[in-house]
């Protein structure tokens, strides 16, 4: 096992480049499969770094007929005809769209690689119209209906969200590149969209009414990502490697790695899905860090917190109506959806009879990077003092130095802005439990707030500790009501 190489496809979304390299590629063809074999025109929501690009880079090779890549696959099984078709395959994702004028010219270079090959008439003079002109062209060059793939066809949304008059710009002009689409449905053999917004919520698709939305689709739930069955079998070999460089068991390292990486569902009945990103990169590095949120930091959506005055408690558990994934994101007015459609929040279950979704933290990883980018928005500390605050503060529970711990926890509090408002218990709870969910990424910590519980309690191998937090009240009064609720009886 020691000298068994792998190749991991890091910074890799090429399917035809991952395959002649013979880079590591979790077989998910017969889905894909599934998916071309079944309908026409799709529509695929997932949080970034989650597979789509080589998702559409895999569909590409398909529809073009690359045979020999998937060689070995399930498709190779599947598929008998292997049809040649004109593929015009979009993706916005390669720039940033500060200023309308920055789109146009990222469609306009699109389109003349696409005249080049197909031609253009006189009087093609709009994006529609070009594009229009360009898949009936295909169609009629090559005797094959055309293909469309688009990637991240939010990008250029979501690069002006805080702007709400570049917004309804860029959206006039994707209104107007896309309108062909669904006129062009004779010419088209298959039509698949990626991105992280939901589309209905974009409207720029209002002509696109055959659009099938597999976004929370049973069926498809898997189609990015990896699941535990395909960790076990198809990369069993990682996970052996991993527990070896790590010095532990090969049970301990699959109990590591779902606990840091697993946990995302995307449908009611969706198996565990791990972050393939952060997965295969900890195979790559041989050791479990946080490579999926290092990778961006949400101060949008922090923002969008703070301007809401959300209860970011809830984010360890909170309901969710089936609209509530489908509310418009030029006038947010609840941040809930953009954090199930960025990552940070994930299905974990589902009640039928409401009709309630419930959401939490996916993982590990998720909770840990989130909370440390949440703490400079309330605590005026830089993010690396916060972690060192947490830590040193573990280090003195463990040897028993409580008066050293308190004045860790007054300096920490000392450094709150004066303008805010102290005298609200709720600032100080959100607080506290910002504290205490950090200190729970290293030691076991339980937050509740609930009546009748204790406000947090942290265990440690040999102790147990009960806090009870007073904003106006005395240790005094604090320490009477742990005794008289009882709240250490339960870790007896």
């Amino acid at each position: 096992m020691e000298g068994t190489f792998r190749r991991y496809p890091i910074g890799i979304q090429d399917f035809e480049q991952l395959r002649n390299n013979k880079y590591i590629y979790v077989d998910k063809t017969a889905l894909i499969y599934q998916l071309v074999s079944t309908n026409t025109v799709y529509f695929l929501s997932r949080p970034r770094r989650f597979g789509k690009s080589l998702l559409i880079s895999t569909l590409e090779a398909y529809f073009l007929g690359k045979k020999e890549l998937f060689n070995g696959l399930d498709m190779e099984q599947l598929e008998k005809d292997w049809t040649v078709y004109p593929v015009l395959h979009i993706d916005f994702s390669g720039s940033k769209y500060m200023e309308a004028e920055s789109l146009r010219a990222s469609i306009n270079v699109q389109l003349l690689l696409w005249e080049n090959v197909y031609g253009r008439q006189e009087g093609e003079d709009t994006f529609s119209l070009r594009l229009e002109g360009i898949i009936r062209r295909a169609y009629e060059q090559t005797g094959q209906q055309v293909v469309v793939l688009v990637d991240e066809y939010d990008a250029p949304m979501l690069d002006s969200n805080n702007n709400h008059e570049l917004q309804h710009e860029i959206r006039g002009i994707m209104r107007d590149f896309f309108s062909p689409l669904k006129k062009s449905g004779k010419y088209l053999r298959f039509l698949f969209l990626t991105g992280i917004s939901k589309f209905s919520q974009m409207s720029i698709f209002s002509e696109l009414n055959n659009l099938q939305n597999v976004s929370m689709s049973d069926n498809y739930s898997t189609i990015c990502g990896i699941t535990e069955q395909e960790l076990l079998t198809q990369m069993k070999i990682d996970v052996e490697q991993m527990a070896q460089a790590n010095d532990e068991t090969y049970e301990e390292a699959c109990a590591h790695l779902k606990k840091q990486y697993d946990g995302y569902h995307f449908s009611k009945s969706c198996v565990d899905v791990y972050n393939p990103f952060s997965l295969i990169n900890a195979f790559a590095q041989k050791s479990y860090e946080n490579y999926w949120f290092s990778t961006g930091t949400p101060t949008f959506l922090i923002e969008l917190l703070q301007q809401m005055n959300f209860d970011i408690r809830l984010l360890d558990r909170m309901d969710a109506k089936p609209e509530d994934f489908d509310k418009a994101t030029d006038c947010l007015t609840d941040p809930i959806p953009v954090l199930y459609q960025s990552g940070y929040l994930t299905i974990k279950g589902y009640d039928p009879d409401f009709q309630l979704y419930t959401l939490a933290y996916p993982n590990k990883e998720v909770r840990k990077g989130f909370i440390e980018s949440l703490m400079p928005a309330y605590v005026h500390l830089p993010a690396r003092e916060n972690t060192f605050y947490v830590v040193s503060f573990i280090k003195d529970l463990r040897i028993g130095h409580l008066e050293e711990c308190l004045e860790r926890l007054k300096s920490f509090f000392a450094s709150i802005p004066n303008k805010l408002n102290n005298k609200e218990e709720k600032h100080y709870q959100t607080i506290f439990y910002l504290f205490f969910r950090l200190m729970g990424q290293y030691i076991d910590v339980e937050v509740d707030t609930a009546i009748g519980r204790a406000d947090a309690v942290v265990k440690l191998q040999d102790t147990i500790y009960v806090f009870e937090f007073k904003v106006d009240g005395t240790p005094e009064e604090a320490l009477t009501q742990i005794n008289s609720k009882k709240y250490a009886i339960p870790y007896q």
